[in-house]
């Protein structure tokens, strides 16, 4: 991918994704919206308040299922947005109500062989590598988030879910298993029972059920996902990039460690923040009652 990034180029009012390069395209400048916008086939982008990127899956006729197209788009967009300075935080949502990502798109995966399907660079391969994005993500989330798009949820930071969302693992029913993180995060979100309960019978949750078992941060209503997960983006943006990249990282590492090890790699990130200009900025505007200015240094 850094060489698809090192060959962007500057096209009409789009961005073209395919496996030999990445065009990216600013809206004019002249345009009335206050926004900046980006587009691909099956990926809307909107810049918000200069720093946060809302990501919108856009297959709304398939419940926003995730062909290779799109996951190799959402990947690429991402990664994007990882290298965009002017963008803190990423908000990924659903078009519409109905679906944030409704797994798989089935019909297009049905005739691929176990062959095919261990060549790298596969649907799955583009879902999981998500998970190397270092700005924080929000998932936003209405309606059914099954299979992938549960998956997908769970690679995300935080996740906001509508009234109206229901997260499941199904691939039970359809002859195989989750094979983008479902069997290992959902574990480690819900537990062993319950997930087992999931997984196994291919039964999904609710919102409320998925907030009791800590799935979820918050459940809103459906009018409310984006604007909520904007609202936390806006202050996650607000802080030092370099000490949120830093905060992410060592969450994220207690998920793939034991706490003995976890505890040290926190103690030596703390350290490490002490040599940052952005550690003395944050302490001594508490310390003199003043707004810090941040240099991502």
């Amino acid at each position: 991918m850094e060489s698809a990034l090192n060959r962007i180029n500057i096209i009409s009012n789009q961005i073209v994704v395919d496996n030999n390069k990445a065009t990216f395209l600013e809206i004019n400048n002249t345009s009335s919206s206050s926004e900046d916008k980006y587009k691909f086939e099956t990926i809307l982008i909107e810049i918000k308040d200069e720093s946060i990127a809302l990501v919108t899956l856009n297959r709304p006729k398939a419940l926003n299922s995730f062909n290779y197209q799109m996951s190799k788009e959402l990947l690429d967009c991402c990664r994007l947005l990882d290298k965009d300075e002017r963008v803190k935080c990423i908000v990924l949502t659903g078009s519409g109500t109905r679906s944030f990502a409704c797994g798989a798109d089935i019909k297009e995966m049905v005739s691929h062989d176990m062959v095919y399907m261990m060549k790298k660079g596969q649907l799955i391969d583009n879902l999981c590598d998500l998970k190397e994005i270092e700005k924080p993500i929000i998932a936003a989330v209405n309606g059914y988030a099954l299979g992938g798009g549960c998956e997908v949820a769970m690679i995300c930071d935080i996740i906001v879910a509508a009234e109206n969302a229901v997260f499941g693992q199904p691939e039970t029913k359809i002859g195989t298993i989750p094979g983008a993180g479902g069997t290992q995060r959902l574990i480690r979100a819900v537990g062993k029972s319950k997930a087992m309960e999931m997984i196994l019978t291919g039964n999904p949750i609710d919102a409320k059920q998925a907030l009791q078992f800590g799935l979820v941060s918050c459940v809103v209503p459906i009018d409310k996902t984006i604007e909520t997960a904007l609202k936390i983006a806006k202050q996650i943006s607000s802080l030092s990039p370099i000490v949120i990249k830093l905060a992410k990282e060592t969450v994220n590492h207690a998920q793939e460690s034991n706490l003995t090890e976890g505890l040290h790699i926190e103690r030596r990130v703390f350290h490490s923040t002490f040599a940052l200009n952005d550690r003395h900025q944050g302490m001594d505007s508490f310390a003199n009652k003043r707004n810090p200015t941040w240099t991502n240094k």
